[in-house]
């Protein structure tokens, strides 16, 4: 038996190398829906890691209260847009003053501005610089790290203290890359001076936005540096113990609608999400992507399947002798069927590979391109190997089945 086999695997292989450009264009049929099956869902699992991997720094116990996106409801048959008004200063301020909830701590941090000019000594960095204001609990309520120097201290914060803390990219190829010790170097803002007192650990970029090109300085400071009108700032809040969470967030929720003045017949006008929330929707998301890939990848692949099929059904009709000559020599009709099944099972493993191959190739670019974060595709294919081996499978057994059942006589004296 081991050695029919082999031998249907030497005649196959044989009939792939006589049809040579036939072989080639179709592995390349069967490579192109292998590919976007795998490219696609390449793409979504960096976008997947990569998001997962920012909103999970947050930590399993944080939430945020920030301005909800806009909402819609139908009045009279018509559609009126509400917008929840911006977290102003003295909300943030009045909610922080008046959460007592046991083991929480609130942060009250606001983008100041993304394109700051930074200076230092004679050199200075481009306009594209993010200047946050924060208090001394937005390092630890945002899963920052400080890797050189210290955080702001509640002296620093309740001092108005002219002192920062610097992404790092500053030190990595910025302004201080060629400086032996960052800390206590003076930087320059809008021509405010800033002592350094701590550099932040690597983040890396989401979407454009490198989170290490940033600096963070006290926020009643940033406030009178970059003052300009409806300035939404976000308050988060980390919990100490997780059992604790749901609770927090009951209190939180009802904090803010006291500073709020809602009374009990209004809804909230503010929202509040926790970051396992985020990831849940995230993963919601990135499972509606997987799905979406799968049906454009199988749409493509069953396009391949249909021309290897096709290609097979051809090879039989041109080798119609040749199979006549073999039964007539005494090969049985599984032998026939086995040789045809062991082409088509080749051809299809090869387009797969190559499928393969140029699926997590092109997956790859984009990530980069887009500073996702790449990981290994098993998943993708693992899926594109069992994929190529089924349309093999549905692609080849017509076929062989047909030059099986050919009579010998007949097919002698085809021409």
């Amino acid at each position: 038996m081991n050695g029919v086999f082999r031998e249907n695997i030497k005649i196959a292989l044989g009939a792939i190398r006589s049809q040579l450009l036939r072989t080639v264009l179709t592995i390349l049929i069967i490579a192109l829906g292998i590919m976007a099956l795998v490219g696609i869902l390449t793409v979504v699992a960096a976008l997947d890691n990569t998001l997962n991997s920012k909103f999970a720094a947050m930590g399993s116990n944080t939430f945020n209260i920030n301005q909800y996106e806009f909402t819609s409801r139908r009045r009279g048959g018509g559609e009126i847009e509400k917008i929840n008004p911006i977290i102003s200063y003295p909300d943030a301020k009045a909610f922080k003053e008046k959460y007592d909830y046991p083991a929480t701590q609130t942060a009250i941090y606001f983008t100041a501005t993304a394109k700051a000019e930074v200076k230092y000594e004679n050199e200075k960095t481009e306009p594209a610089i993010s200047v946050l204001g924060v208090d001394e609990f937005y390092v630890p309520n945002t899963g920052s790290e400080v890797i050189q120097g210290r955080n702001f201290n509640v002296f620093d914060i309740s001092n108005n203290a002219y002192v920062c803390l610097l992404g790092n990219d500053f030190i990595k190829e910025g302004l201080l890359k060629d400086v032996t010790n960052p800390i206590d170097k003076i930087i320059t803002i809008r021509g405010a001076k800033f002592r350094v007192i701590g550099i932040l650990k690597e983040k890396g970029s989401t979407f454009g936005n490198n989170q290490d090109q940033r600096v963070m300085i006290p926020i009643q400071i940033a406030r009178s540096l970059f003052s300009a009108p409806n300035i939404n700032y976000t308050l988060s809040t980390m919990v100490m113990r997780q059992e604790i969470l749901d609770a927090a967030i009951d209190h939180a929720r009802l904090t803010m609608r006291r500073v709020r003045h809602l009374n009990p017949v209004e809804d909230n006008n503010f929202g509040i999400s926790r970051s396992d929330d985020l990831v849940q929707r995230i993963a919601e998301t990135t499972g509606t992507l997987n799905i979406s890939a799968f049906v454009i990848g199988l749409v493509t692949i069953l396009g391949s399947s249909i021309a290897l099929m096709n290609i097979m059904i051809v090879s039989v009709t041109e080798r119609t002798r040749e199979i006549g000559v073999r039964k007539s020599l005494g090969a049985k009709r599984s032998t026939i069927a086995w040789q045809f099944f062991m082409e088509t099972l080749v051809i299809g493993q090869l387009g797969g590979l190559v499928g393969m191959l140029l699926g997590i190739g092109i997956g790859y670019l984009f990530a980069s391109f887009f500073e996702f974060a790449f990981t290994i595709p098993w998943m993708a294919m693992i899926a594109a190997f069992i994929t190529s081996f089924i349309v093999a499978i549905v692609s080849g057994l017509y076929p062989a089945l047909k030059a099986s059942k050919l009579d010998p006589v007949e097919a002698l004296r085809y021409e």
